[in-house]
């Protein structure tokens, strides 16, 4: 019978390597967390960043009648919709619009903040949208969504 204890403490080198993985995973683990922690602290900025990637193609030059950032006339009857209508129409597509802006990635809170940023540059009084607005966004994108099914 061979009673030989393993050793309890593992090599340095294997413990070197573990603690590289170790630090690998964590880099990559809060790299995402950096990211959503920064969007947090400044969401107009980041709302102001997806206009630019996104919106800006059609509502910096008014492509497709698209009403463009800070023309408050044609801004002012879709700011009446209120926040939850007009982006959750604008999300599902509307008039020339593609849905989601024609970014499918793009999600929901990404989105309804750029449309928020781009109804304040036009004189709307639109907060970011927190968990409440998003709440309300999407039961607008059901009632929309059963709407357009119901028209074909």
């Amino acid at each position: 019978m061979n009673l030989t204890v393993p050793p309890v403490v593992p090599s340095f080198a294997r413990t070197v390597r573990a603690a590289r993985r170790l630090c690998v995973v964590a880099m990559v683990a809060a790299y995402p967390l950096h990211l959503q922690e920064a969007a947090a602290q400044q969401p107009a900025a980041a709302s102001a960043k997806v206009y630019g990637e996104v919106c800006a193609a059609c509502h910096a030059t008014g492509v497709a009648n698209a009403p463009k950032l800070g023309d408050r006339a044609a801004w002012a009857p879709l700011i009446k919709e209120g926040q939850a209508v007009l982006t959750a129409h604008a999300w599902v597509g509307v008039r020339g619009m593609p849905a989601k802006g024609g970014r499918p990635d793009l999600s929901l809170e990404a989105f309804s903040g750029a449309v928020a940023h781009m109804a304040r540059a036009a004189g709307g009084d639109w907060k970011e949208p927190d968990a409440a607005m998003l709440g309300r966004i999407r039961a607008e994108e059901t009632k929309r969504v059963a709407a357009l099914k119901a028209k074909k």
